[in-house]
């Protein structure tokens, strides 16, 4: 199996961009003087619609109840992030995504039980388990302030709920067209902040009072969040979203040495409180997820993607293209009906 095919791979890759990215949402987050995310979530949603952009490579239009599942696939995981980022910006970082990494692969594991042709078994069970035990384990090593608690579990629980939805849609369509009217679902979640007058001020008053660096470096991150949450659903597209949501664990790794390296280096950017305690146990459940991806990777090593994989996909040129070579493409002869009898 190709590592382009390989669902575990890409999530790896996912998963470590996506760590690095929050970490400094993190940064920019405490830049932030209003106690709203709606501002930064929105433009979060309104950049989605650049995954539209896939369509020029060409797609079928699939059924309209997965136009419909993937759609609200989106919305449901626009969200989704709005509670997280509201966790994220009320907790520090490293609690956060603790909260989050014990209970979001078991929600898409729950919630796929009964939806799922596919389940885990085997090795990628044990993948599976060793890598949520490493999240449980991060989540006990923090004092989780109760304030963000709600917020998380529920976050957790829709992004489980988007995981299983979007797998449904890519075993039901190519991968193109589900992502496609997926970040459709996600542009229409960012387009109701605009109902109301209040959204509507945080939007477009806290963009212009933000600074020229912060919009830059905002935008560069959204492009690289983007880029790994696109890694995500295609992984998803290839293997059980639950295992795939379970390989988040890395993202502790790199958000737990990203804070602590920020922490002491470079402390009027960021600074978290780091014990003894959290140290060691944050140094066990990394151990954990390690081990956990060194078993889920030997179960998926010979097993075949599944859904929607990219080779697999019918490149269909869209209709502008199909009708410019129809206008311009040289015909051939019909010799064949002159020469017959």
């Amino acid at each position: 199996m190709s590592l382009l095919n390989n669902g575990i791979f890409i999530a790896i890759v996912a998963h470590a961009l996506i760590g690095a990215s929050l970490v400094w949402d993190k940064i920019l987050l405490r830049e932030t003087r209003s106690s709203s995310v709606v501002n930064y979530v929105f433009w979060l949603g309104a950049m989605s619609a650049l995954g539209s952009l896939l369509a020029v490579l060409g797609m079928e239009l699939p059924p309209l109840g997965v136009i419909a599942l993937a759609f609200g696939a989106g919305v449901v995981h626009l969200a989704a992030n709005y509670f997280y980022y509201k966790a994220l910006k009320g907790g520090e970082a490293s609690e956060t995504l603790a909260i989050m990494g014990g209970f979001s692969p078991v929600a898409t594991a729950l919630i796929g039980i009964p939806l799922l042709k596919s389940q885990l078994a085997g090795m990628a069970l044990w993948g599976f388990a060793l890598m949520t035990a490493g999240g449980f384990f991060m989540f006990f090593s923090e004092k989780v302030p109760g304030s963000i608690l709600p917020a998380m579990l529920l976050s957790a629980g829709l992004f489980g709920l988007t995981n299983v939805l979007q797998k449904i849609a890519f075993d039901q369509a190519h991968f193109i067209a589900g992502y496609v009217f997926f970040t459709a679902g996600t542009f229409a979640g960012a387009l109701f902040f605009l109902a109301r007058r209040k959204w509507r001020d945080e939007i477009f008053i806290q963009s212009e009072q933000a600074q020229p660096r912060n919009k830059f470096w905002y935008f560069v991150n959204r492009f690289v969040n983007g880029f790994g949450s696109f890694l995500i659903f295609l992984a998803i597209s290839r293997a059980n979203p639950a295992i795939v949501d379970a390989i988040q664990g890395l993202r502790y790794v790199i958000i737990f040495a990203g804070a602590y390296w920020i922490t002491t280096r470079h402390p009027s950017w960021l600074q978290e409180t780091f014990t003894g305690w959290t140290i060691l146990a944050k140094s066990i459940a990394t151990l954990l997820v390690i081990a956990g991806l060194f078993v889920a990777g030997l179960a998926g090593k010979d097993q075949p993607g599944g859904g929607a994989a990219l080779g697999r996909i019918k490149v269909i040129p869209p209709w502008p293209i199909r009708a410019l070579w129809t206008l311009t493409a040289p015909r051939r002869p019909a010799v064949a009906a002159s020469i017959l009898p």
